[in-house]
C-alpha cells in the first residue's frame, strides 16, 4: 500500500511471532509486571520506553500477554493516566521544532510542507481520538497550545 505523503510504497517490516499465551520462560508475574510499569512511569518514562525497558531489561516480551492489560490500561488503574496520548504529544514536539525552525530559516519551502504535513497528522488524530472519547469534543489544536504542552 503507498504511503499518504511520499510517493513510495515503503519497506516491508518484520513481523512479531504470533503468540496467544505468555512464553514459560517468563519469570515475572502480571503483579510484578504492573508494579515495574508504575514504578518506571513515576521515574518519568513514557509508555513507549516503559515497553523497550520491559522488554530489554526485565525480559517480558510482551506486556498484554503477560498481564492481561496494555500499559496505558495499567497506568489507568492506578490513576496514572496522561492527558494526551503519547503519539499526539511526539508528533505535537516535532511541529514545535519545525516552528522554531521557521523562524530562523523563513525560505525553507521544503520544510514549510513537512510543518503542513506534520499538523494534518495531528488533526487527524486528534479527530480520531475525539471519536473514540480520549479527548474531549471540540479539542483543537493550536501552535500555542503545542508549545504549551511540549515544554
Amino acid at each position: 500500500m503507498a504511503r499518504m505523503h511520499a510517493r513510495k510504497r515503503g519497506k516491508s517490516g518484520s513481523d512479531r511471532p504470533f503468540l496467544t499465551e505468555n512464553p514459560d520462560w517468563v519469570e515475572k508475574d502480571s503483579d510484578e509486571i504492573e508494579d515495574i510499569v508504575v514504578k518506571l512511569y513515576q521515574e518519568g518514562k513514557s509508555t513507549s520506553e516503559i515497553g523497550v525497558a520491559l522488554r530489554d531489561q526485565y525480559g517480558v516480551p510482551n506486556i498484554k500477554l503477560a498481564t492481561g492489560k496494555k500499559v496505558t490500561e495499567i497506568l489507568e488503574d492506578n490513576d496514572l493516566r496522561e492527558d494526551l496520548p503519547e503519539d499526539l504529544i511526539n508528533l505535537m514536539g516535532r511541529a514545535v521544532n519545525l516552528y522554531e525552525h521557521m523562524e530562523m530559516n523563513p525560505k525553507d519551502t521544503i520544510n514549510k510542507r513537512g510543518l503542513r504535513l506534520i499538523e494534518s497528522k495531528i488533526r487527524r488524530l486528534a479527530k480520531y481520538y475525539q471519536k473514540e472519547g480520549v479527548l474531549p469534543e471540540g479539542w483543537k489544536y493550536s501552535r500555542e497550545k503545542a508549545e504549551m504542552l511540549t515544554q
